[in-house]
Protein backbone atom coordinates (compact mmCIF):
# COMPACT_ATOMS: atom_id res chain seq x y z
CA UNK A 1 0.00 0.00 0.00
CA UNK A 2 0.91 3.56 -0.85
CA UNK A 3 -0.21 6.11 1.46
CA UNK A 4 -0.40 9.95 1.42
CA UNK A 5 -0.49 11.68 4.66
CA UNK A 6 -0.99 15.03 5.58
CA UNK A 7 2.54 16.10 7.36
CA UNK A 8 0.65 18.31 9.61
CA UNK A 9 -1.26 15.57 11.15
CA UNK A 10 0.33 14.72 14.60
CA UNK A 11 0.62 11.42 16.92
CA UNK A 12 1.03 9.05 13.53
CA UNK A 13 4.69 9.06 12.35
CA UNK A 14 6.55 5.88 12.95
CA UNK A 15 3.35 4.77 13.64
CA UNK A 16 1.31 4.58 9.97
CA UNK A 17 4.39 3.13 8.15
CA UNK A 18 3.19 -0.49 9.60
CA UNK A 19 0.53 0.09 7.16
CA UNK A 20 2.02 0.76 4.15
CA UNK A 21 5.19 2.87 2.48
CA UNK A 22 4.26 6.21 3.82
CA UNK A 23 4.96 10.11 1.90
CA UNK A 24 4.21 12.56 3.96
CA UNK A 25 3.18 15.91 2.28
CA UNK A 26 2.67 19.73 3.59
CA UNK A 27 -1.19 20.74 3.40
CA UNK A 28 -0.73 23.20 1.00
CA UNK A 29 1.10 20.61 -1.27
CA UNK A 30 -1.51 17.80 -1.63
CA UNK A 31 -2.73 17.96 -5.24
CA UNK A 32 -3.32 15.23 -7.82
CA UNK A 33 0.38 15.25 -8.90
CA UNK A 34 1.07 14.09 -4.86
CA UNK A 35 -1.77 11.73 -4.89
CA UNK A 36 -1.71 9.92 -8.41
CA UNK A 37 -0.20 6.87 -6.95
CA UNK A 38 -1.74 6.67 -3.39
CA UNK A 39 -4.18 4.04 -2.28
CA UNK A 40 -4.73 5.25 1.05
CA UNK A 41 -4.84 9.12 1.56
CA UNK A 42 -4.73 10.30 5.08
CA UNK A 43 -5.75 14.01 5.54
CA UNK A 44 -7.22 17.24 7.30
CA UNK A 45 -10.31 19.10 6.56
CA UNK A 46 -8.44 21.74 4.71
CA UNK A 47 -7.32 19.12 2.00
CA UNK A 48 -11.19 18.86 -0.45
CA UNK A 49 -10.94 15.61 -1.53
CA UNK A 50 -13.00 16.15 -4.36
CA UNK A 51 -12.45 15.15 -8.62
CA UNK A 52 -9.53 17.75 -9.16
CA UNK A 53 -7.73 15.50 -6.56
CA UNK A 54 -8.69 12.19 -7.14
CA UNK A 55 -9.83 11.68 -10.76
CA UNK A 56 -6.46 9.75 -12.45
CA UNK A 57 -5.68 8.56 -8.90
CA UNK A 58 -5.69 4.64 -7.67
CA UNK A 59 -7.02 5.58 -4.11
CA UNK A 60 -9.45 3.15 -2.74
CA UNK A 61 -9.62 4.85 0.91
CA UNK A 62 -9.56 8.18 2.59
CA UNK A 63 -8.84 8.97 6.22
CA UNK A 64 -9.52 12.10 7.85
CA UNK A 65 -8.42 12.79 11.25
CA UNK A 66 -11.64 15.04 11.82
CA UNK A 67 -15.21 14.94 13.05
CA UNK A 68 -16.26 17.02 9.89
CA UNK A 69 -16.84 15.46 6.22
CA UNK A 70 -17.81 17.90 4.41
CA UNK A 71 -14.42 18.42 2.67
CA UNK A 72 -15.45 15.18 0.60
CA UNK A 73 -17.25 14.52 -2.44
CA UNK A 74 -18.87 11.53 -0.94
CA UNK A 75 -21.02 11.01 -4.04
CA UNK A 76 -17.94 11.00 -6.11
CA UNK A 77 -16.31 8.25 -3.59
CA UNK A 78 -19.54 6.29 -4.00
CA UNK A 79 -19.79 6.40 -7.16
CA UNK A 80 -15.89 5.20 -7.81
CA UNK A 81 -15.65 2.81 -4.88
CA UNK A 82 -13.96 5.09 -2.77
CA UNK A 83 -14.38 4.65 0.77
CA UNK A 84 -14.13 7.03 3.71
CA UNK A 85 -13.89 7.74 7.42
CA UNK A 86 -13.64 10.33 9.36
CA UNK A 87 -13.67 10.52 13.12
CA UNK A 88 -16.54 11.14 14.65
CA UNK A 89 -16.91 12.92 17.92
CA UNK A 90 -12.74 13.35 18.50
CA UNK A 91 -12.52 16.89 19.22
CA UNK A 92 -15.96 17.15 21.15
CA UNK A 93 -14.39 17.71 24.55
CA UNK A 94 -12.34 20.29 23.01
CA UNK A 95 -14.68 22.58 21.09
CA UNK A 96 -17.09 22.38 24.94
CA UNK A 97 -13.91 23.29 26.60
CA UNK A 98 -13.61 26.59 24.14
CA UNK A 99 -17.31 27.41 24.44
CA UNK A 100 -16.82 27.08 27.90
CA UNK A 101 -13.77 29.42 28.41
CA UNK A 102 -15.49 31.93 26.41
CA UNK A 103 -18.71 32.17 27.59
CA UNK A 104 -17.10 32.26 31.12
CA UNK A 105 -15.10 35.52 30.43
CA UNK A 106 -18.65 37.16 28.45
CA UNK A 107 -20.71 36.36 31.60
CA UNK A 108 -17.66 37.76 33.31
CA UNK A 109 -17.35 40.83 31.22
CA UNK A 110 -21.57 41.26 31.59
CA UNK A 111 -21.22 40.79 35.20
CA UNK A 112 -23.99 38.01 35.26
CA UNK A 113 -24.06 34.51 36.87
CA UNK A 114 -23.90 31.03 34.03
CA UNK A 115 -27.65 30.32 35.98
CA UNK A 116 -28.83 33.88 34.78
CA UNK A 117 -28.01 32.89 30.81
CA UNK A 118 -30.51 30.32 28.82
CA UNK A 119 -28.07 28.85 25.92
CA UNK A 120 -29.19 27.59 22.69
CA UNK A 121 -27.73 24.76 21.49
CA UNK A 122 -28.04 24.17 17.64
CA UNK A 123 -27.11 20.99 16.71
CA UNK A 124 -26.44 18.26 19.55
CA UNK A 125 -24.73 15.47 17.86
CA UNK A 126 -21.32 14.38 19.33
CA UNK A 127 -20.09 18.13 19.78
CA UNK A 128 -23.01 19.77 20.93
CA UNK A 129 -23.84 17.38 23.40
CA UNK A 130 -20.15 17.51 24.88
CA UNK A 131 -20.95 21.41 24.66
CA UNK A 132 -24.26 20.90 26.55
CA UNK A 133 -22.78 18.47 29.30
CA UNK A 134 -19.73 21.34 30.07
CA UNK A 135 -22.27 23.85 30.05
CA UNK A 136 -25.23 22.24 31.97
CA UNK A 137 -22.34 21.36 34.54
CA UNK A 138 -21.19 25.13 34.80
CA UNK A 139 -24.61 25.81 35.62
CA UNK A 140 -26.31 27.54 32.62
CA UNK A 141 -29.95 27.12 31.31
CA UNK A 142 -29.92 24.75 28.48
CA UNK A 143 -32.34 24.51 25.43
CA UNK A 144 -31.36 21.90 22.66
CA UNK A 145 -32.46 22.19 18.79
CA UNK A 146 -31.37 19.18 16.74
CA UNK A 147 -34.17 18.27 14.31
CA UNK A 148 -33.10 15.13 12.72
CA UNK A 149 -32.37 13.65 16.41
CA UNK A 150 -36.07 14.92 17.41
CA UNK A 151 -37.63 13.02 14.71
CA UNK A 152 -35.41 10.14 15.53
CA UNK A 153 -35.80 10.14 19.45
CA UNK A 154 -37.93 11.62 21.83
CA UNK A 155 -38.70 15.14 20.82
CA UNK A 156 -39.32 15.95 24.45
CA UNK A 157 -35.68 16.99 24.77
CA UNK A 158 -35.62 19.56 22.03
CA UNK A 159 -37.05 22.66 21.49
CA UNK A 160 -37.98 24.08 17.64
CA UNK A 161 -35.68 26.76 16.26
CA UNK A 162 -38.37 29.09 16.26
CA UNK A 163 -38.17 28.90 20.62
CA UNK A 164 -34.55 29.42 20.44
CA UNK A 165 -34.62 32.48 18.23
CA UNK A 166 -37.08 34.31 21.31
CA UNK A 167 -35.53 32.84 24.78
CA UNK A 168 -31.96 32.68 24.24
CA UNK A 169 -29.48 34.71 25.77
CA UNK A 170 -26.60 32.87 23.69
CA UNK A 171 -26.65 31.09 20.57
CA UNK A 172 -24.30 28.62 19.62
CA UNK A 173 -24.45 26.14 16.44
CA UNK A 174 -23.11 22.72 16.42
CA UNK A 175 -23.97 21.53 13.17
CA UNK A 176 -22.28 19.90 10.43
CA UNK A 177 -22.79 21.97 6.70
CA UNK A 178 -25.54 20.35 4.79
CA UNK A 179 -26.17 21.74 1.71
CA UNK A 180 -29.00 20.16 0.41
CA UNK A 181 -31.91 17.38 1.66
CA UNK A 182 -34.63 17.82 4.48
CA UNK A 183 -32.86 19.34 7.09
CA UNK A 184 -30.18 21.72 5.42
CA UNK A 185 -27.95 24.17 7.68
CA UNK A 186 -25.80 25.95 5.11
CA UNK A 187 -26.88 29.65 5.95
CA UNK A 188 -29.20 28.62 8.52
CA UNK A 189 -27.88 31.85 10.63
CA UNK A 190 -28.34 34.42 8.08
CA UNK A 191 -30.16 37.43 7.56
CA UNK A 192 -33.77 36.41 8.10
CA UNK A 193 -32.47 34.29 11.40
CA UNK A 194 -30.81 37.44 12.82
CA UNK A 195 -34.20 39.56 12.21
CA UNK A 196 -36.43 36.67 14.41
CA UNK A 197 -33.97 37.14 17.53
CA UNK A 198 -35.85 38.41 20.20
CA UNK A 199 -33.00 38.83 23.03
CA UNK A 200 -29.88 40.47 21.47
CA UNK A 201 -28.06 37.34 21.93
CA UNK A 202 -24.48 36.42 22.00
CA UNK A 203 -24.08 34.28 18.50
CA UNK A 204 -21.22 31.84 18.47
CA UNK A 205 -20.78 29.48 15.50
CA UNK A 206 -18.04 26.93 16.27
CA UNK A 207 -19.71 24.40 13.74
CA UNK A 208 -18.56 24.90 10.38
CA UNK A 209 -17.78 27.59 8.03
CA UNK A 210 -20.88 28.12 5.78
CA UNK A 211 -23.56 27.44 8.88
CA UNK A 212 -23.41 31.57 8.93
CA UNK A 213 -23.66 33.71 6.91
CA UNK A 214 -20.24 36.13 7.74
CA UNK A 215 -22.03 39.36 6.44
CA UNK A 216 -25.36 38.97 7.83
CA UNK A 217 -23.70 38.68 11.06
CA UNK A 218 -21.89 41.29 10.59
CA UNK A 219 -24.66 43.16 10.18
CA UNK A 220 -26.72 41.78 12.51
CA UNK A 221 -23.88 43.41 14.87
CA UNK A 222 -24.42 46.24 13.93
CA UNK A 223 -28.24 46.76 13.79
CA UNK A 224 -28.12 45.58 17.39
CA UNK A 225 -29.90 42.07 16.55
CA UNK A 226 -26.90 40.55 18.33
CA UNK A 227 -25.05 41.93 21.80
CA UNK A 228 -21.72 40.22 19.90
CA UNK A 229 -20.42 37.32 18.70
CA UNK A 230 -17.66 34.41 19.01
CA UNK A 231 -16.78 32.85 15.53
CA UNK A 232 -14.18 30.08 15.12
CA UNK A 233 -15.25 28.86 12.19
CA UNK A 234 -15.19 31.11 8.61
CA UNK A 235 -16.88 31.12 5.87
CA UNK A 236 -13.99 30.99 2.45
CA UNK A 237 -11.22 29.80 5.25
CA UNK A 238 -8.70 29.97 5.31
CA UNK A 239 -7.40 32.84 2.84
CA UNK A 240 -10.66 34.57 2.00
CA UNK A 241 -12.48 35.19 5.81
CA UNK A 242 -14.25 38.29 6.38
CA UNK A 243 -11.90 40.66 7.87
CA UNK A 244 -14.09 42.95 9.37
CA UNK A 245 -15.47 40.58 11.69
CA UNK A 246 -12.41 40.71 13.31
CA UNK A 247 -12.80 44.07 14.52
CA UNK A 248 -16.02 43.32 15.64
CA UNK A 249 -15.80 39.96 17.46
CA UNK A 250 -16.00 39.21 21.53
CA UNK A 251 -13.83 36.42 20.44
CA UNK A 252 -12.04 34.91 17.08
CA UNK A 253 -10.37 32.36 16.47
CA UNK A 254 -8.82 30.70 13.19
CA UNK A 255 -10.56 27.33 13.51
CA UNK A 256 -9.29 25.87 16.33
CA UNK A 257 -12.02 25.31 18.44
CA UNK A 258 -11.66 21.29 18.57
CA UNK A 259 -7.61 22.06 18.37
CA UNK A 260 -6.46 20.15 21.65
CA UNK A 261 -4.00 17.54 21.56
CA UNK A 262 -6.40 15.53 23.17
CA UNK A 263 -8.50 15.64 20.53
CA UNK A 264 -5.62 15.55 17.66
CA UNK A 265 -4.88 12.39 19.76
CA UNK A 266 -7.61 10.69 19.75
CA UNK A 267 -8.84 11.79 15.91
CA UNK A 268 -5.14 10.38 14.72
CA UNK A 269 -5.80 7.38 16.76
CA UNK A 270 -9.21 6.66 15.40
CA UNK A 271 -8.28 7.13 11.82
CA UNK A 272 -5.21 4.75 12.22
CA UNK A 273 -7.85 2.19 13.36
CA UNK A 274 -9.83 2.56 10.36
CA UNK A 275 -6.47 2.57 8.13
CA UNK A 276 -5.64 -0.66 10.09
CA UNK A 277 -9.22 -2.00 9.62
CA UNK A 278 -8.79 -1.70 5.60
CA UNK A 279 -5.55 -3.48 5.31
CA UNK A 280 -6.49 -6.21 7.54
CA UNK A 281 -4.05 -5.31 10.05
CA UNK A 282 -4.15 -4.95 14.06
CA UNK A 283 -5.05 -1.55 15.61
CA UNK A 284 -2.34 0.25 17.17
CA UNK A 285 -1.80 1.57 20.35
CA UNK A 286 -2.88 4.77 21.85
CA UNK A 287 -0.59 7.34 21.85
CA UNK A 288 -1.04 9.93 24.38
CA UNK A 289 0.09 14.07 24.65
CA UNK A 290 2.77 15.13 26.83
CA UNK A 291 2.03 16.80 29.54
CA UNK A 292 0.57 20.88 30.25
CA UNK A 293 3.62 23.12 31.27
CA UNK A 294 1.55 23.94 34.53
CA UNK A 295 -0.81 20.66 35.68
CA UNK A 296 -1.54 22.10 38.81
CA UNK A 297 -4.42 24.96 39.66
CA UNK A 298 -4.05 26.54 42.94
CA UNK A 299 -7.39 28.24 43.37
CA UNK A 300 -6.82 29.48 46.97
CA UNK A 301 -7.46 33.52 46.87
CA UNK A 302 -9.07 33.14 43.32
CA UNK A 303 -12.12 35.77 43.13
CA UNK A 304 -13.72 33.49 40.38
CA UNK A 305 -12.81 29.61 41.30
CA UNK A 306 -14.78 28.35 37.79
CA UNK A 307 -13.05 31.26 35.30
CA UNK A 308 -9.60 30.40 36.84
CA UNK A 309 -9.72 27.14 36.30
CA UNK A 310 -11.00 26.99 33.17
CA UNK A 311 -8.88 29.48 31.37
CA UNK A 312 -5.46 27.75 33.17
CA UNK A 313 -6.51 24.82 30.73
CA UNK A 314 -7.19 27.40 27.68
CA UNK A 315 -7.71 31.24 26.97
CA UNK A 316 -9.03 31.96 23.56
CA UNK A 317 -8.18 35.40 23.83
CA UNK A 318 -4.66 34.17 23.07
CA UNK A 319 -5.57 32.67 19.57
CA UNK A 320 -7.99 35.77 19.44
CA UNK A 321 -4.63 37.58 19.71
CA UNK A 322 -2.75 35.81 17.45
CA UNK A 323 -5.21 36.02 14.47
CA UNK A 324 -5.85 39.49 14.98
CA UNK A 325 -2.23 40.19 14.62
CA UNK A 326 -1.56 38.19 12.05
CA UNK A 327 -5.16 37.40 9.69
CA UNK A 328 -3.17 36.25 6.27
CA UNK A 329 -1.55 33.21 8.59
CA UNK A 330 -4.67 31.11 9.54
CA UNK A 331 -3.92 28.32 7.91
CA UNK A 332 -0.21 28.69 9.56
CA UNK A 333 -2.07 29.46 13.15
CA UNK A 334 -3.50 25.69 13.03
CA UNK A 335 -0.94 24.34 11.13
CA UNK A 336 1.68 25.25 14.64
CA UNK A 337 -0.77 25.19 17.19
CA UNK A 338 0.52 25.43 20.58
CA UNK A 339 -0.14 22.47 22.94
CA UNK A 340 -3.39 22.50 24.41
CA UNK A 341 -4.98 20.14 26.63
CA UNK A 342 -8.27 19.41 28.22
CA UNK A 343 -9.13 19.54 31.80
CA UNK A 344 -8.33 16.02 33.06
CA UNK A 345 -5.25 17.04 32.42
CA UNK A 346 -4.92 19.62 35.37
CA UNK A 347 -5.28 19.12 39.24
CA UNK A 348 -6.95 21.39 41.21
CA UNK A 349 -5.62 22.48 44.85
CA UNK A 350 -7.58 24.62 47.09
CA UNK A 351 -10.86 24.46 45.28
CA UNK A 352 -13.74 26.00 47.29
CA UNK A 353 -16.77 23.29 48.43
CA UNK A 354 -18.87 25.28 45.88
CA UNK A 355 -16.88 24.79 43.09
CA UNK A 356 -15.46 21.13 43.56
CA UNK A 357 -18.20 19.38 42.15
CA UNK A 358 -18.74 21.48 39.35
CA UNK A 359 -14.94 21.32 39.01
CA UNK A 360 -15.07 17.38 38.88
CA UNK A 361 -18.29 16.95 36.46
CA UNK A 362 -16.32 18.89 34.24
CA UNK A 363 -13.45 16.38 33.90
CA UNK A 364 -10.54 17.87 36.60
CA UNK A 365 -8.65 16.27 38.91
CA UNK A 366 -9.20 17.32 42.77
Amino acid sequence: MKIVADAGIPYIKGRIEAYGEVTYVPTEEIDAAAVKDADILFVRTPTKCRPALLEGSRCRFIATASCGFDHIDTAYCAAHSVKWHNAPGCNARSVAQYILASLLLYTDAEGVEPAGITVGIVGVGHVGGAVADALHAAGFNLLLNDPPRAEAENPSGFVPLSEIEARCDVITLHTPLIKEGKHPTRHLADAAFFSRLRRRPLFINAARGGVADDRALLSARRSGQIRGFIIDCWENEPSGIYLPLLDEAFVATPHIAGYSDDGKAVGSYMSLCDVAAFCGMPKPDMQYPPEPENPVIDLAGEENPLLAAVLHSYDPRADFARLKGAPEAFEALRNNYPLRREFPAYKVVNAPEKYAQVLKKLGFRL
